[in-house]
Protein backbone atom coordinates (compact mmCIF):
# COMPACT_ATOMS: atom_id res chain seq x y z
CA UNK A 1 0.00 0.00 0.00
CA UNK A 2 2.61 2.52 1.06
CA UNK A 3 4.88 1.53 -1.83
CA UNK A 4 2.08 2.09 -4.34
CA UNK A 5 1.33 5.52 -2.93
CA UNK A 6 4.99 6.51 -2.85
CA UNK A 7 5.74 5.30 -6.37
CA UNK A 8 2.70 6.93 -7.91
CA UNK A 9 3.13 10.10 -5.87
CA UNK A 10 6.71 10.44 -7.12
CA UNK A 11 5.49 10.59 -10.73
CA UNK A 12 1.93 11.92 -10.66
CA UNK A 13 -0.03 11.22 -13.81
CA UNK A 14 2.67 8.98 -15.27
CA UNK A 15 1.97 5.54 -13.79
CA UNK A 16 -0.87 3.23 -14.79
CA UNK A 17 -1.97 0.93 -11.98
CA UNK A 18 -3.09 -2.56 -13.07
CA UNK A 19 -4.88 -4.89 -10.65
CA UNK A 20 -5.37 -8.54 -11.63
CA UNK A 21 -6.62 -9.93 -8.32
CA UNK A 22 -8.97 -9.04 -5.47
CA UNK A 23 -8.90 -5.33 -4.70
CA UNK A 24 -8.17 -5.47 -0.97
CA UNK A 25 -4.75 -3.83 -1.20
CA UNK A 26 -6.00 -1.09 -3.54
CA UNK A 27 -8.90 -0.26 -1.23
CA UNK A 28 -6.55 -0.05 1.75
CA UNK A 29 -4.16 2.15 -0.21
CA UNK A 30 -6.99 4.50 -1.20
CA UNK A 31 -8.17 4.70 2.41
CA UNK A 32 -4.68 5.42 3.72
CA UNK A 33 -3.54 7.64 0.84
CA UNK A 34 -6.57 9.38 -0.72
CA UNK A 35 -4.30 11.41 -3.02
CA UNK A 36 -3.55 8.18 -4.88
CA UNK A 37 -6.82 8.56 -6.76
CA UNK A 38 -5.87 11.86 -8.38
CA UNK A 39 -2.21 10.97 -8.95
CA UNK A 40 -2.58 7.65 -10.80
CA UNK A 41 -2.37 8.13 -14.55
CA UNK A 42 -4.91 5.37 -15.13
CA UNK A 43 -6.35 2.43 -13.23
CA UNK A 44 -7.16 -0.85 -14.96
CA UNK A 45 -8.54 -4.00 -13.37
CA UNK A 46 -9.15 -7.52 -14.54
CA UNK A 47 -12.38 -8.29 -12.78
CA UNK A 48 -16.10 -8.01 -12.78
CA UNK A 49 -18.64 -8.58 -15.49
CA UNK A 50 -21.51 -6.67 -17.00
CA UNK A 51 -23.26 -10.03 -17.42
CA UNK A 52 -22.78 -13.40 -15.78
CA UNK A 53 -20.14 -14.31 -13.21
CA UNK A 54 -17.74 -17.25 -13.07
CA UNK A 55 -17.80 -18.08 -9.36
CA UNK A 56 -21.51 -17.52 -8.83
CA UNK A 57 -24.11 -16.74 -11.51
CA UNK A 58 -23.75 -13.06 -10.57
CA UNK A 59 -20.13 -12.56 -9.52
CA UNK A 60 -16.62 -12.81 -10.94
CA UNK A 61 -13.96 -14.26 -8.64
CA UNK A 62 -11.76 -11.20 -8.02
CA UNK A 63 -14.72 -9.04 -7.03
CA UNK A 64 -16.46 -11.75 -4.99
CA UNK A 65 -13.26 -12.37 -3.01
CA UNK A 66 -13.65 -8.93 -1.37
CA UNK A 67 -16.76 -7.07 -2.56
CA UNK A 68 -16.44 -4.43 0.16
CA UNK A 69 -12.96 -3.53 -1.12
CA UNK A 70 -14.23 -3.44 -4.69
CA UNK A 71 -17.05 -1.10 -3.65
CA UNK A 72 -14.50 1.25 -2.06
CA UNK A 73 -12.36 1.20 -5.20
CA UNK A 74 -15.20 1.90 -7.61
CA UNK A 75 -16.48 4.66 -5.34
CA UNK A 76 -13.12 6.35 -4.78
CA UNK A 77 -13.59 9.13 -7.34
CA UNK A 78 -11.44 7.92 -10.22
CA UNK A 79 -12.39 6.16 -13.46
CA UNK A 80 -11.88 2.41 -13.24
CA UNK A 81 -11.20 0.62 -16.53
CA UNK A 82 -12.95 -2.70 -15.97
CA UNK A 83 -11.69 -5.54 -18.15
CA UNK A 84 -14.20 -8.18 -17.18
CA UNK A 85 -15.47 -11.57 -18.23
CA UNK A 86 -17.43 -10.02 -21.09
CA UNK A 87 -14.18 -9.83 -23.07
CA UNK A 88 -11.71 -12.10 -21.27
CA UNK A 89 -13.81 -15.19 -21.95
CA UNK A 90 -13.40 -14.50 -25.66
CA UNK A 91 -9.61 -14.85 -25.48
CA UNK A 92 -9.01 -18.58 -25.38
CA UNK A 93 -5.86 -20.61 -25.86
CA UNK A 94 -7.20 -22.72 -28.70
CA UNK A 95 -5.27 -25.53 -30.34
CA UNK A 96 -4.14 -23.08 -33.04
CA UNK A 97 -2.84 -20.65 -30.41
CA UNK A 98 -0.98 -23.43 -28.59
CA UNK A 99 0.62 -24.47 -31.88
CA UNK A 100 1.91 -20.92 -32.30
CA UNK A 101 3.29 -21.04 -28.76
CA UNK A 102 5.31 -24.17 -29.53
CA UNK A 103 7.53 -22.10 -31.84
CA UNK A 104 8.78 -20.39 -28.66
CA UNK A 105 10.75 -23.48 -27.65
CA UNK A 106 11.52 -23.97 -23.98
CA UNK A 107 9.61 -20.86 -22.94
CA UNK A 108 6.47 -22.57 -24.15
CA UNK A 109 7.44 -26.10 -23.13
CA UNK A 110 8.56 -25.21 -19.60
CA UNK A 111 6.24 -22.33 -18.75
CA UNK A 112 3.43 -21.29 -21.07
CA UNK A 113 1.92 -24.62 -22.07
CA UNK A 114 2.17 -26.20 -18.58
CA UNK A 115 0.47 -23.10 -17.18
CA UNK A 116 -2.39 -23.56 -19.60
CA UNK A 117 -2.70 -27.28 -18.95
CA UNK A 118 -2.91 -26.55 -15.23
CA UNK A 119 -5.89 -24.27 -15.73
CA UNK A 120 -9.18 -25.49 -14.39
CA UNK A 121 -12.43 -23.89 -15.39
CA UNK A 122 -15.11 -23.40 -12.80
CA UNK A 123 -18.38 -21.74 -12.06
CA UNK A 124 -21.33 -21.04 -14.33
CA UNK A 125 -20.53 -20.57 -17.99
CA UNK A 126 -16.84 -21.34 -17.53
CA UNK A 127 -14.65 -22.00 -20.55
CA UNK A 128 -13.73 -25.55 -21.68
CA UNK A 129 -10.61 -26.86 -20.00
CA UNK A 130 -9.00 -27.60 -23.37
CA UNK A 131 -9.49 -23.95 -24.43
CA UNK A 132 -8.80 -21.93 -21.27
CA UNK A 133 -9.43 -18.21 -21.27
CA UNK A 134 -6.43 -16.00 -20.57
CA UNK A 135 -7.99 -13.42 -18.27
CA UNK A 136 -5.31 -11.38 -16.53
CA UNK A 137 -3.15 -10.51 -19.51
CA UNK A 138 -6.17 -8.80 -21.12
CA UNK A 139 -5.78 -5.98 -18.58
CA UNK A 140 -2.12 -5.58 -19.55
CA UNK A 141 -3.03 -5.67 -23.24
CA UNK A 142 -5.46 -2.79 -22.69
CA UNK A 143 -2.55 -0.66 -21.49
CA UNK A 144 -0.04 -1.87 -24.08
CA UNK A 145 -2.39 -1.53 -27.05
CA UNK A 146 -5.59 0.30 -26.05
CA UNK A 147 -7.12 -0.08 -29.51
CA UNK A 148 -7.46 -3.84 -29.09
CA UNK A 149 -10.19 -3.51 -26.48
CA UNK A 150 -13.30 -1.37 -26.87
CA UNK A 151 -14.51 0.24 -23.65
CA UNK A 152 -17.62 2.32 -23.05
CA UNK A 153 -18.48 4.58 -20.11
CA UNK A 154 -20.80 3.20 -17.44
CA UNK A 155 -21.77 3.43 -13.79
CA UNK A 156 -20.59 0.39 -11.84
CA UNK A 157 -21.80 -0.40 -8.33
CA UNK A 158 -20.66 -3.45 -6.40
CA UNK A 159 -23.27 -5.50 -4.55
CA UNK A 160 -22.06 -6.21 -1.02
CA UNK A 161 -25.18 -7.50 0.71
CA UNK A 162 -27.25 -9.50 -1.75
CA UNK A 163 -28.05 -13.05 -0.73
CA UNK A 164 -27.69 -14.28 -4.29
CA UNK A 165 -25.78 -11.41 -5.88
CA UNK A 166 -22.89 -10.52 -3.52
CA UNK A 167 -19.89 -9.44 -5.56
CA UNK A 168 -21.93 -8.55 -8.62
CA UNK A 169 -20.69 -5.54 -10.59
CA UNK A 170 -24.02 -3.91 -11.42
CA UNK A 171 -23.29 -2.04 -14.65
CA UNK A 172 -25.44 0.81 -15.95
CA UNK A 173 -24.54 1.76 -19.52
CA UNK A 174 -27.32 4.36 -19.58
CA UNK A 175 -25.91 6.50 -16.75
CA UNK A 176 -25.40 10.19 -17.39
CA UNK A 177 -21.79 11.08 -18.28
CA UNK A 178 -21.22 12.84 -14.96
CA UNK A 179 -22.38 9.73 -13.09
CA UNK A 180 -20.07 7.29 -14.87
CA UNK A 181 -17.22 5.94 -12.75
CA UNK A 182 -15.89 3.30 -15.13
CA UNK A 183 -14.84 2.42 -18.65
CA UNK A 184 -16.17 -1.10 -19.21
CA UNK A 185 -14.70 -3.44 -21.81
CA UNK A 186 -17.31 -4.72 -24.25
CA UNK A 187 -15.31 -6.04 -27.23
CA UNK A 188 -11.81 -7.31 -28.01
CA UNK A 189 -9.82 -7.97 -31.18
CA UNK A 190 -8.90 -11.58 -30.37
CA UNK A 191 -6.51 -12.03 -33.28
CA UNK A 192 -4.74 -8.76 -32.54
CA UNK A 193 -4.51 -9.74 -28.88
CA UNK A 194 -2.73 -13.00 -29.62
CA UNK A 195 -0.42 -11.30 -32.12
CA UNK A 196 0.57 -8.78 -29.43
CA UNK A 197 1.08 -11.38 -26.69
CA UNK A 198 2.92 -13.96 -28.76
CA UNK A 199 5.16 -11.32 -30.31
CA UNK A 200 6.13 -10.18 -26.81
CA UNK A 201 6.82 -13.73 -25.68
CA UNK A 202 8.76 -14.32 -28.90
CA UNK A 203 11.12 -11.46 -28.13
CA UNK A 204 11.69 -12.88 -24.65
CA UNK A 205 12.33 -16.37 -26.05
CA UNK A 206 14.86 -15.11 -28.58
CA UNK A 207 16.72 -13.14 -25.93
CA UNK A 208 16.85 -16.29 -23.83
CA UNK A 209 18.16 -18.19 -26.83
CA UNK A 210 15.35 -20.75 -26.64
CA UNK A 211 13.57 -19.90 -29.89
CA UNK A 212 14.93 -19.15 -33.33
CA UNK A 213 11.86 -17.72 -35.05
CA UNK A 214 8.79 -15.71 -34.15
CA UNK A 215 5.57 -17.57 -33.45
CA UNK A 216 3.77 -17.83 -36.83
CA UNK A 217 0.42 -16.12 -37.29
Amino acid sequence: MDYLAAAIGAEPGQITLIAIGPLTNIALAVRRHPHLVSQAGNFVIMGGSAGRGNTTPAAEFNILADPEAAAIVFGAGWTVTMIGLDVTRQVRATAAVRDRMRALGRLADDLLLPSLSGHRGGGPGSEPEDEPAVHDVCAVARVAAPGLITCVPARVEVETAGRWTAGMTVTDFTAAPDDCNAQVAVAIDVGGFWDLVLDAYGRVARRMGVATEPAPG
